[in-house]
């Protein structure tokens, strides 16, 4: 019985985790957004070569989100974080038309593995501080978000470097997962 109430009490109270995978091409702003989200400042990064992962806290939930590196040569080793992930942070360069497609090509790959059917989709338009950026709306279109049919996904506006728009986006993965359990 104290069993019982205690689940219940962890269930309603308690943290929830929650495991994100954030990926996206190379030079997109992941590190920067990992790092702004879990110090609250910009932080100078490199090429990310292997992975970060870091706990980032937001209303009473415990993301571990790990950040691999985007860079066409270690894109095959995406695969292997697919693993209990809940949630994927695709974060795009909002300013890189010319790589655009490549972007929605590596993205499409990701979501039709079998181990991320159930994760749902949370994408960063990145870089929209700057002047040529593509807006939400025109990412949406060149990566063919709506013809996801049997995933959830939402496109957030963002600056990693301000910070905009990254609790939004933290928000609808909370929500999403609190809906779930």
């Amino acid at each position: 019985m104290g069993l019982t109430f205690s689940s219940l009490f962890k269930n309603l109270f308690g943290k929830k985790e929650m495991r994100i995978l954030m990926v996206g091409l190379d030079a997109a702003g992941k590190t920067t957004i990992l790092y702004k989200l879990k110090l609250g400042e910009i932080v100078t990064t490199i090429p990310t070569i292997g992975f970060n992962v870091e706990t980032v806290e937001y209303k009473n939930i415990s993301f571990t989100v790990w950040d691999v590196g985007g860079q066409d040569k270690i894109r095959p080793l995406w695969r292997h974080y697919f693993q209990n992930t809940q949630g994927i942070i695709f974060v795009v360069d909002s300013n890189d038309r010319d790589r655009v497609n490549e972007a929605r090509e590596e993205l499409q790959r990701m979501l039709n593995e079998d181990e991320l059917r159930d994760a749902v989709l949370l994408v960063f338009a990145n870089k929209q501080d700057l002047p040529n950026a593509m807006n939400a709306a025109e990412i949406t279109d060149k990566l063919g978000l709506h013809s996801l049919r049997q995933r959830e996904w939402y496109i957030q506006s963002t600056c990693a470097t301000s910070g905009d728009g990254l609790y939004e986006g933290l928000e609808w993965l909370s929500t999403k997962l609190k809906s779930r359990q």
